[in-house]
């Protein structure tokens, strides 16, 4: 058996692979679950009071936490000798021919709607060609892939073919109410030997560093979470989703009491959006910002180094128009204290678009509140798009012209030219000349490439070579090809 694990400074994602043999709004949905208000928080008074049991939090919750199968077909070497230097020499590449394979991986998710929609963790599902679930009840259903979000690590999948079956579904509670010290639950089925349930404490909030999302900010847990637990359920002890298991920190793969888990809030919108059948809409600040440290709050005057300091303002953007500078401290979201900017985008990538937030900033030594419209990035126009076709030596590319929201997103200055290549089509000229995807095109022949419509008019001539200059992970290269 081979654990699916990825190690990242030592945070494992809680995949289990298998292989061949062994191996943003409110809700509105009505049958989604809605959002429940905690009970009031107490300690054991009594004898009786400890000797209680979890078993009834378990019965409620348990039914909808399920195992997620996913089935890949992966292309492996006929020979063991195929990836040595010395038998492709003599014998040449074409001689071990690749043949597929299928590879299984497992791992848990929770039902959050009667109607059979299911969340679970991306890493769990991603590149599957078939994807099953398997109810605590015995009952299997396939299902069907309706997002994958690469900025969570969340995935939304719903049955096939339900049958008219109404599946236990499990309510969200609200992840902010959360405190450190509250008794939680986690339900999954670590390393596949059935579903399992551990308790713990919270241990921590508001965690970041721990995995390469877009939207850190994870709930830590002492519960005992294995591979195989990834897109499981952490609880609260009303039996409501407080988070989904997500990684661990491990130098071995097992549990040593570090476990992480995607907030209640954060898992509820991607949900929301996988019953609605929409696509998430995300909110866009509008501007790069960097933890504040000590000494950076000494020199603006803070008390105590917290908050998102604005570093660069997009021109023309939200946070623009809403007055904010660079130099300015974001203190808290509606009243919600944020300590880097890990917390901000988190507190508002959960607000709705449209909605009016208010927003504490430092300036000149002040603390002032401003009302911020939430709004959403822009999205491109036809003409700020293209793809190559036809006789070109560029067939087979996909650009976008570069605009501040893009450029953000992709680590680049507001004021960054040229498209972005955003595909590639498999064996296409532009495959063969070696572009790929995040490429960025700066010029073509000496002509700088400043819109989506210059490039589609260059890129389709017939010339006999092309000077290309192009940035690829931040180094600018310059090459020639034959047209």
């Amino acid at each position: 058996m081979s654990v699916r694990a990825l190690l990242l400074a030592g945070v494992t994602l809680l995949g289990l692979a298998i292989g061949g043999t062994v191996a943003f709004s409110p809700l509105n949905g009505p049958s989604l679950a809605q959002v429940t208000a905690p009970a009031t928080a107490t300690v054991p008074q009594s004898n009786e009071q400890i000797r209680l049991s979890f078993a009834p939090v378990v019965k409620a919750a348990s039914p909808a936490v399920v195992n997620v199968y996913a089935t890949r077909i992966e292309l492996q070497a006929a020979s063991p000798f195929a990836n040595d230097p010395f038998f492709s020499r003599f014998f040449g590449d074409g001689r071990f021919q690749r043949r597929p394979r299928e590879s299984r991986s497992l791992g848990s998710g929770v039902i959050v709607d009667a109607g059979g929609v299911i969340l679970t963790n991306r890493h769990v599902i991603e590149g599957a060609t078939d994807v099953r679930i398997a109810l605590s009840d015995g009952r299997e259903f396939a299902v069907d892939i309706v997002i994958e979000d690469a900025q969570t690590d969340l995935a939304v999948l719903r049955v096939r073919e339900p049958g008219g079956a109404q599946f236990p579904a499990m309510q969200f509670a609200d992840s902010d109410a959360l405190e450190v010290g509250d008794l939680v639950l986690a339900i999954g089925n670590p390393f596949g030997v059935g579903q399992t349930v551990t308790s713990g404490i919270v241990s921590a909030l508001a965690r970041t560093g721990v995995e390469s999302s877009d939207y850190e900010f994870f709930i830590q847990t002492d519960a005992a979470i294995n591979p195989g637990n990834s897109g499981g359920a952490l609880v609260d002890l009303d039996g409501n989703l407080v988070g989904i298991n997500t990684a661990i920190y491990s130098q071995t793969g097992g549990s040593v009491g570090i476990g992480f888990a995607i907030p209640a809030n954060m898992a509820r919108l991607v949900a929301e959006a996988g019953i609605s059948g929409g696509e998430i809409v995300r909110p866009w600040f509008g501007a790069k910002m960097q933890a504040v440290n000590s000494d950076i709050a000494a020199s603006l005057g803070m008390t105590a180094p917290h908050g998102a300091l604005i570093t660069e303002v997009a021109p023309g953007g939200p946070a623009a128009r809403a007055g904010f500078q660079s130099g300015d401290v974001v203190l808290s979201v509606d009243g919600v204290q944020v300590d880097d900017p890990s917390a901000f985008n988190f507190r508002l990538a959960t607000k709705p678009i449209g909605q009016t937030t208010q927003l504490e900033r430092w300036r000149g030594g002040t603390r002032e509140t401003v009302g911020f419209t939430v709004e959403a990035a822009p999205i491109p126009g036809e003409d700020m798009m293209a793809v190559i076709t036809g006789n070109s030596r560029f067939a087979g590319t996909s650009v976008r012209q570069i605009d501040a929201a893009l450029a953000e997103s992709k680590g680049l200055p507001y004021d960054a030219r040229g498209v972005i290549v955003t595909a590639v089509e498999p064996g296409s000229p532009a495959a063969e000349m070696g572009l790929q995807v995040d490429d960025i095109i700066l010029s073509l022949n000496d002509i700088a490439m400043d819109s989506a419509q210059t490039f589609s008019q260059t890129a389709s001539r017939r010339v006999r070579t092309w000077q290309i200059i192009l940035q690829r992970d931040g180094q600018v290269t310059r090459s020639i090809v034959s047209g």
